[in-house]
């Protein structure tokens, strides 16, 4: 099919300050989370009533009654009606392969706007039964008599009655994502103090940006929170260097609460159109997202060489460059999603690693990037991560830094659960 594509506009974002778990958000939902961001996004284009190509956005974390999250979510948030919506979901890429297949369509002409978000609860996650209980709660729901109602309860044991949290572990593995990254950070051997520097960085640039107003016409008041309430502009290296590791306690262990992003709650969302549909409503495009690309990694050794876990950018983010003929270096903003500051920096070594890239990328080392462009508006260690909201919050922060400079080209790289990555270039 031969058919001309479209440039995709990134026109803005909003979304609601990022709470640690247990704080502002205990109490709400991601329905409510997700559309109060949405009915931002509304009001600050002036979209209300108005019928959209598509939403799109999800959560990792969701109760049952979330099955239709996103169509929830655009009912109440002053969109038409007749706005069609739908869940995606890809652990910490979700919103941002959310955006990535609402610009496909932009781009060949199915659509002409659309809107790409995420949300999730650290809070609010949802309590399954043990499996005895549940077993006990459908014999009585089938019995169609008291005695075979009361027969049902004649194997109950008390340890039923415990809850199943959600695992916060890698079902192929049944480690964390910190224990995870706890494996990268010595094979790499990145230090507990090049974990604590960047983390310091951003805490002290996410603090600058609020102090500045950046985040201004970004974050916009939610139940009684105003910003981001884990950012730590008063930190120090000292402090950081103070807390004990967080999931190695053998002595060996260099990942802490400071250098790790903490558990969040929180919604973001991205406006995107064509330049014909922003030109014609009169909005300025901040940004072009010009390419996309994805990858994921064999962490469990099954096929191969076993690879760190949270290691697929390091895979996607040189494929989308063959593609752009651009090198590492061609960028003015790197937005490396920081899950871990460990993370991010076993990324930049694989980068700058000839074996490495010979070996497993079959091609020469990308080379270094200028540090003093990396997460300018700081990230996820600082701001927070509720995770199928990040991808939102790092392209609408990428977008307006762009618009703020008049021209620029940024790189965001956001590692995954499940060994996978998702990474995109905006431009302008």
């Amino acid at each position: 099919m031969n058919q001309q594509t479209r440039r995709v506009a990134v026109l803005g974002g909003s979304r609601i300050p990022f709470a640690r778990q247990w704080t502002a958000y205990a109490a709400c939902s991601n329905q409510d989370m997700l559309t109060a961001a949405l009915k931002a996004l509304v009001s600050r284009f002036d979209l209300k009533n108005k019928k959209l190509g598509e939403v799109s956005a999800g959560a990792v974390i969701k109760h049952s009654r979330d099955w239709n999250l996103a169509r929830e979510c655009t009912l109440g948030s002053g969109l038409h009606p007749e706005t069609p919506a739908y869940d995606l979901q890809r652990a910490c890429g979700t919103s941002l392969s959310a955006i990535v297949q609402l610009g496909h369509r932009i781009a060949l002409g199915e659509i002409d706007c659309a809107i790409g978000g995420g949300v999730d609860s650290s809070s609010d996650v949802p309590l399954a039964v043990s499996k005895g209980l549940r077993n006990i709660l459908v014999k009585t729901a089938r019995a169609r008599s008291l005695g075979e109602r009361i027969g049902a309860w004649s194997d109950f044991k008390f340890n039923y009655l415990k809850p199943a949290p959600p695992s916060v572990g890698e079902p192929r593995t049944g480690l964390s994502m910190g224990q995870h990254a706890e494996e990268m950070v010595k094979e790499w051997n990145v230090s507990r103090t090049e974990q604590d520097e960047l983390a310091y960085a951003s805490h002290k640039n996410a603090a600058a940006a609020w102090q500045a107003g950046f985040f201004k016409d970004l974050a916009v008041p939610f139940n009684g929170l105003e910003k981001d309430n884990n950012v730590r502009g008063d930190t120090s290296l000292e402090k950081l260097a103070s807390l004990k590791p967080a999931f190695d306690r053998s002595g060996k262990g260099t990942l802490t609460a400071g250098n790790s992003s903490p558990l969040t709650d929180g919604a973001a969302c991205v406006l995107l159109a064509s330049e014909e549909w922003a030109r014609a409503r009169g909005i300025p495009v901040q940004a072009y997202l010009t390419y996309a690309d994805s990858a994921a990694v064999d962490f469990t050794g099954m096929a191969g060489p076993k690879e760190g876990m949270l290691m697929a950018p390091a895979y996607a983010v040189p494929k989308m460059l063959e593609r752009a003929r651009l090198k590492l270096q061609d960028f003015d903003i790197y937005e490396i999603h920081e899950a871990f500051a460990g993370q991010v920096l076993c990324t930049l070594k694989a980068w700058e690693t000839e074996e490495w890239s010979r070996k497993r990328l079959d091609r020469s080392a990308l080379g270094s990037i200028d540090k003093t462009k990396l997460n300018p508006k700081g990230s996820s260690v600082a701001v927070g991560h509720p995770f199928a909201a990040t991808g939102a919050r790092v392209v609408a922060t990428l977008a307006k830094q762009l618009a703020e400079r008049g021209s620029g080209r940024g790189l965001i790289s956001i590692c995954a659960a499940g060994g996978q990555g998702v990474v995109a270039i905006l431009e302008k």
